[in-house]
Order: structure tokens, then sequence, then C-alpha cells
């Protein structure tokens, strides 16, 4: 047996007291942690499986287990840190790339914590949101340059195909297969519900969600996967995906033990075949290219839905988005070096991109000085992960946002960053009939709808002590916005004051 250099990441305590020998903890654990010994009539663990998942500590109905971290550590070395050691020893024992899951978990900065928000006192009253108006729809997509009126004064109709929210959240790309019917379903009937969208990311769209078309966008990707004239009209916009924050020019994989029944027929491969998104499309090599497939999307679907652009944050982002807003499409998605994934390759999740706070206010300032910004609206994405981060976000300049992994905590994710190994113990990452169903859809899209109703009315709140009434009026308003702890090129970069000025 060859040596295992590398020591269990966490520590399972039972307490003797308290364990009844129920062995709830056996069968919830997925990755067969538990064990009943009959012979002893006890429980034993094999802590190198522990995901720290917490399954088993939520259910335990005597509150006899608990997990922390281990403290076996190796001899300090602030150059060589425990999880390079422990991330060099697997190289060294598979020969495989690292994979990891749920977003960039460095110690970067995060600008959101860094900005506050500004309010309003006397010269510029604040507003009761509970008795005066306070408008949170949006619009998404191409806004005409200017009114038109006919012969009797009447405003002629001229917009193009717009999304309309009530809120300016939806939920992200995720697609069927990465993670489960239970939690696609949970999504959509919680956008249907809430008047917002979700996307069915890159795997296509099951048979059983096209009744919620008006609140779904479907993904194109360079696999094409699931991708026919049925899917593109069945949705309410389409987004051609292009990069996405976790892994910027990295396509993607689903491996073939995850395409079965359903995932096979929506993707429309066969069973058991991995499903590789290359990381170019291989008919897009400029801003001409993309413009012929945007233009033969709108074709494709009579010019009825709007066409999104979705690109990963990187250095260039402004002039990559200029080019964008060139293209006919009517919108660009922008997600962040810490927007979440069900799977990506560690050494690009943790070392490639942008905060999306710096990219997001680049491409804003980028459009507006070239005269087109109300040519497309931007969506943005990439670890938003409250009310708070929204308002800064929209002040920004973001014209909505996409949330995934606040999506999926929602859902019950404990963030235990094991969604490539297929064995998610809350049923959300997960494939298999006997943990997809311990995520109830009906319970899941209720926490959803709970949880943007609240972050709603928090964003009333704000924008009300801000004075201001409305999602659009906030747009952009950097006015609103003062950083605190950033130097003088951040705050340039972001376009905003330091705190006291």
């Amino acid at each position: 047996m060859p040596i295992n250099y590398i020591y269990p990441d966490y520590e399972i305590i039972r307490n003797p007291d308290r364990c009844i020998t129920c062995r709830v903890c056996e069968r919830q654990c997925a990755n067969q942690v538990h064990e009943y010994i009959a012979d002893v009539d006890k429980l034993s663990c094999d802590d190198s499986k522990c995901v720290n998942c917490h399954r088993c500590v939520s259910l335990c109905p005597t509150r006899a287990l608990k997990i922390k971290r281990s403290e076996s550590t190796y001899k300090e070395n602030s150059n060589w840190s425990v999880k390079t050691i422990n991330e060099l020893y697997r190289q060294a024992g598979s020969g495989g790339v690292l994979l990891s899951s749920m977003g960039n978990p460095e110690n970067y900065p995060i600008y959101f914590d860094k900005i506050l928000l500004n309010a309003s006192q006397v010269t510029n009253p604040s507003i009761d949101p509970l008795r005066e108006p306070m408008e949170t729809k949006v619009f998404l997509g191409t806004k005409p340059k200017q009114i038109d009126r006919n012969e009797n004064g009447s405003i002629i109709n001229n917009l193009p195909p717009l999304l309309r929210l009530t809120m300016p959240v939806m939920f992200s790309a995720m697609s069927y297969g990465s993670i489960s019917y239970n939690a696609h379903e949970s999504l959509a009937r919680a956008a249907a519900e809430l008047g917002i969208m979700y996307n069915t990311g890159e795997g296509g769209l099951h048979e059983d969600f096209i009744k919620y078309g008006k609140n779904t966008i479907v993904q194109v990707a360079s696999g094409r996967f699931g991708v026919n004239p049925e899917y593109l009209n069945s949705g309410a916009a389409i987004e051609i995906k292009m990069g996405q924050g976790a892994k910027p020019g990295i396509g993607g994989h689903l491996p073939g033990t995850k395409i079965v029944g359903d995932i096979s027929r929506t993707r429309m491969i066969p069973e058991h075949s991995d499903a590789i998104s290359p990381a170019p499309h291989h008919d897009i090599y400029s801003i001409e290219d993309l413009r012929q497939l945007v233009y033969s999307l709108k074709e494709a679907t009579r010019y009825q839905k709007p066409v999104i652009v979705k690109i990963a944050a990187v250095h260039n982002i402004s002039a990559i988005a200029s080019g964008i807003a060139r293209s006919g499409a009517d919108i660009i998605a922008i997600d962040g070096y810490r927007g979440g994934t069900g799977a990506a390759p560690t050494r690009i999740r943790d070392n490639v991109g942008i905060p999306i706070e710096l990219a997001l206010a680049s491409v804003d300032e980028r459009l507006r000085q070239e005269g087109i910004r109300n040519n497309v609206s931007i969506i943005v994405g990439g670890s938003i992960r409250s009310s708070a981060d929204i308002v800064r976000a929209i002040a920004l300049g973001a014209d909505c946002v996409y949330i995934g992994t606040a999506a999926l905590l929602a859902l019950g994710c404990h963030l235990c960053r094991s969604c490539h190994g297929g064995k998610c113990n809350w049923g959300i990452a997960t494939q298999e009939a006997n943990l997809v169903k311990r995520l109830n859809p009906e319970i899941g899209y209720k926490r959803l709808v709970n949880l943007m109703l609240a972050w709603r009315h928090e964003i009333k709140e704000m924008m009300g002590g801000m004075g201001i009434n409305s999602i659009e009026s906030l747009k952009g308003n950097r006015l609103m916005l003062r950083g605190v702890g950033l130097n003088e090129k951040e705050l340039e970069i972001l376009g905003i004051k330091h705190a006291g000025e």
C-alpha cells in the first residue's frame, strides 16, 4: 500500500455520551465517511473522506457530531503553505490537473467591502419606501437614442426586444447536468413567481421547463449542446457564452458518467460521452465573426429575442466590451474572478481574471466615453453576496446582476467545494437519484423567493436612504459611493471619491 502523504483536512468529533447509534449520519453521508461496527455497536469515521458538507452535523438528532479543521500541520513555512504542499502531493500521486469548485477562495481584495454607500439627510431628503413609490423594475436591452412621435403627437413604440424584470437580479447560468433536475426546477419556479429570469447554462433546456420560457435565458456555448430552433425560441433571451469568471479562457467539461438519461437527451449527445465545450468558439475569431453569430441567432428567432454575450472579467475587458457593443449584441454579461462553478482547474480559478468591481467600472466608463452606453445593458456576476453588493454594482454602472452561489446557498449548499465529485449531499450538484431527492423543489423555490423578496425590500430601503426612488436613477450614480482603504489608482478606476470627501 503506497504512503498517503496527506493528513485529512477535517476531523469528525463524536460525543459518545450523546450518540444514540441511530445511524442517521451513516445513511445521509454520500461520501461513506461513517460506518457502523456491529460487533461493538458503535459508529466509526474515516476522516479522509470528509468534505465538511455538514449534512451529518445538521441531521444528527442529538447534536453528537461536530467537524473541525485538522490540527495536524507541517513544519511552519511562510513560502510553502499547507495548501501548496498538499496540492503538490496530489499531483505527484495522480499526474492530473487539480480541479476545484465554487469560485476563487484566495485572500484577494473584495472591493465591495471597501465601498460605502452615501445617504441623504436634509438638503436632499431621504424617501420612505413604505409610504412613497419606489421603482425596482429594470429593462435590459438596447435603448433607443430618442423618442419618436407620429403626426398626432403620440409616442411611436420603436423599442427593440427587452427583458423586463421586477428587480435587478437574475439567476446565473448553471447547466442541467452540473446541477440537478430539482435544483433547476427550484430556480425556474422562483424566477417565474418573482418576475425575473434564470439561465439554462450550456446544457440545453429540459422539456419539462419549456413552460417557464418567458422567464428563461437559453445559453449557446462553443459545444452547442441542446441548441436547435425550438430551444432558441423557447426562451426570453439568448446568451452566447464566450467565457466565465471561474475559468477565463477555458472551456467546459461534464464527465461522461453524468451524461445519462434526460441529460443525454437534453444535451443531444450519446450517453456516457464527455460533454466538452472547447475554450474558443471555432467560428468566432473576431468581432465580425461574433456579429455574424449574433445576427444568425436573431434571424433564427425573428428578431424577437435580445442577445446577450457573456465574457469573463480580464485585463483588457473595456476594449472587449466596446467591440461587443458594436457587434449587435443587446446585453453584455461580465463574470468576475470570484464566480462559482461546478468544476474548474484550480490554477486557473485561483490565478486568472480580475475583480468584477474594477471590470464593471472600467467598462461602464469606456462605453460612456465612446457614446455607446445605451447600445447595451450590462449584467455583472461573480460573488454577489447581498443586497448591498447589488446596490454598489448598480451605482458602479450595472443594469442588473447575476447570482449563482448565493442562490445555491439559499437551496441549502454548504460550500463544501466538492461539486466536481458529483456526490452533493444536499441534492444540488449531483445526478444520483437518491441524492437528488434530498432537495425538495417545493421548499427550494420558496426559499429562493424569500431571499429575493428580502433583498428587494433592502434595496428599496438603501435607495430611500440615498433619496433615490428608482433603479434607473441609481445606475452609474457613483456620487452615492465612497471608498475606504483604497489607493488613488483603485479610486480612479472605480470612479469614486474616498470617504470624507
